[in-house]
């Protein structure tokens, strides 16, 4: 049996037995334990009561966080013309039409987040196949189907995450770095549970938050009070 190191045994042990805490204290814990070499991600993982094989029970959107993810987001952009050119002005990474379509295809993916405007769909639904397992491909339910191509981009830089159910009825993100401040992380986490909580399909029966985890890239998990956790 493997041994853990001293790191490790310190995190677990500062978290056992505690369960069901506030957003506060969790955030605490974890920011507390998040003593890696390098800036740690706070994630979050939310458990639903839903079942998303069933078109009425899936659970997917997009939230801007207040304080933004930390990270620096890649962003693609399926534009041609004026729409191009906004595009780059607002900051895009990555702009073209069937020169990025043959990139992808190819597979260099060098983005995290890939909005085109509606006349470039014909041409990115080519890709479903590649985007659509990494959860990149540009849906207007979530923002990425656009004409507002600068918008977007603005957002996708600025800390806007999206969420989608996974086959086992949990949707995850992450929602800033250790680094942050306390309150910041908050902030973070009650926005995205919000979202989530907002999101919620007709299709659900009984419970829908069942369960909610907050860890770091690091550390172990914590989970949190689903009553007290939703800002409406």
């Amino acid at each position: 049996m493997a041994q853990h190191g001293k790191r490790t045994r310190a995190a677990r042990e500062a978290v056992a037995g505690k369960s069901d805490l506030t957003v506060e204290e969790a955030v605490a814990l974890i920011k507390g334990n998040a003593n890696a070499k390098f800036d740690e991600t706070v994630e979050i993982a939310v458990n639903l009561g839903v079942n998303p094989r069933h078109a009425d029970q899936m659970v997917r959107g997009v939230v801007g966080l207040p304080n933004g993810t930390g990270k620096d987001v890649r962003v693609a952009v399926f534009a041609r013309g004026p729409k191009a050119d906004e595009a780059k002005e607002a900051g895009a990474d990555i702009v073209g039409a069937e020169d990025l379509m043959e990139t992808v295809q190819g597979g260099k993916i060098e983005f995290d987040r890939c909005i085109a405007t509606p006349d470039m769909m014909p041409i990115v639904g080519r890709l479903g196949k590649v985007l659509g397992p990494r959860n990149l491909m540009p849906n207007p339910k979530v923002g990425t189907v656009t004409m507002d191509v600068a918008d977007a981009v603005k957002a996708a830089k600025g800390g806007e995450v999206q969420f989608k159910v996974e086959k086992a009825g949990v949707v995850h993100a992450g929602i800033g770095k250790a680094s942050f401040d306390e309150e910041k992380l908050v902030e973070n986490v009650r926005a995205f549970i919000t979202a989530v909580n907002k999101a919620k399909p007709a299709g659900a029966k009984g419970t829908y938050m069942k369960k909610i985890a907050l860890s770091s890239t690091m550390g172990p998990g914590v989970t949190i009070d689903v009553t007290s956790a939703a800002v409406e």
